[in-house]
């Protein structure tokens, strides 16, 4: 079933046009428990894996946290997303290539004690199907572990949130609060930034934005995708809720936590206190350098 996040309530740029320049699209995956197969775009299903590649494990030291890695060698990553160009050509493929693979550690890492990601672009037609299933290394904390799903992959036009230049911020700020006086509408949490899990738009930074630089040129890397802990939160709910999700009766509030949890969090991931991984990439440089950051409230 498809996944449509409903029409914003007002139109933003009616209200606001001088947050228009700073428009973009993301492409929301709505991720939804399922038994997707290796060719299928998934989020923690299996992966259209070369055999003649060895699966990449991490040798990093980890901090001493609640949820160490016993001290066995290196540790198999783990399967995050599968993204094909068919399913969201949005995503900047470089030449040959026509299959994102982002796999990370289940363990903290410093900085953020978060998982560290990794990413693989692949030609699939030169990839065998490998049907074993995705490692799961003992001790792993289940939060970093996320459930198979398939994806919905939905357009979606944001504006700026910890994004918007300060000075407009400022002069906006007695219409942004003048409007959520009058109707409820947030511009902050109901009218910028999409929440979930997504490719492109903004990175929904619930602190101040830290933008990578790349390391080779020096440049700010561009916002690649979202990994967040859920769809949206005890107040976004209103906006970022898909119609196809929403009760016949009531709110999604008003829905016991079993069911309203599997709307809210399919993969059953938490990010430290729900928070997010944003993943970085520089566009000039030809061997496309990459980066993260995390945060959470």
């Amino acid at each position: 079933m498809a996944r449509t996040t409903p029409p914003r309530p007002v139109d933003v740029e009616a209200l606001f046009p001088e947050v228009a320049a700073y428009r973009r699209d993301a492409v929301r995956l709505h991720p939804r428990a399922g038994q997707p197969g290796v060719r299928d775009s998934s989020l923690g299903g299996p992966l259209l894996w070369p055999r003649s590649l060895p699966w990449p494990h991490c040798e990093d030291q980890h901090p001493r946290t609640a949820f160490a890695p016993p001290p066995t060698g290196p540790l198999p990553l783990v399967p995050v997303l599968q993204l094909f160009s068919a399913d969201v050509p949005e995503l900047p493929f470089p030449a040959g290539t026509d299959v994102l693979q982002v796999l990370w550690c289940p363990f903290d890492h410093e900085p953020g004690y978060v998982p560290r990601p990794e990413l693989y672009w692949r030609d699939s037609s030169r990839c065998e199907e490998q049907r074993a299933e995705p490692p799961r290394p003992d001790g792993a904390d289940d939060d970093y572990l996320p459930d198979p799903c398939v994806l919905h992959p939905e357009r979606v036009t944001e504006y700026p949130n910890w994004d918007l230049p300060d000075e407009l911020s400022e002069a906006l700020e007695e219409r942004f609060d003048r409007l959520e006086d009058e109707t409820g509408w947030s511009y902050w949490s109901h009218l910028s930034v999409a929440d979930g899990i997504k490719v492109g738009g903004y990175p929904t930074w619930t602190q101040e934005p830290v933008w990578p630089d790349c390391p080779r040129c020096s440049r700010r890397m561009d916002h690649l995708l979202t990994v967040n802990s859920a769809e949206f939160d005890g107040e976004s709910w209103r906006t970022w809720l898909p119609l196809e999700d929403t009760p016949d009766v009531g709110t999604i509030r008003d829905l016991p936590y079993e069911q309203r949890n599997r709307i809210q969090c399919p993969p059953q991931l938490m990010l430290g206190d729900m928070g997010g991984i944003y993943i970085f990439d520089c566009r000039r440089c030809p061997d496309r350098p990459y980066a993260y950051h995390s945060d959470c409230s």
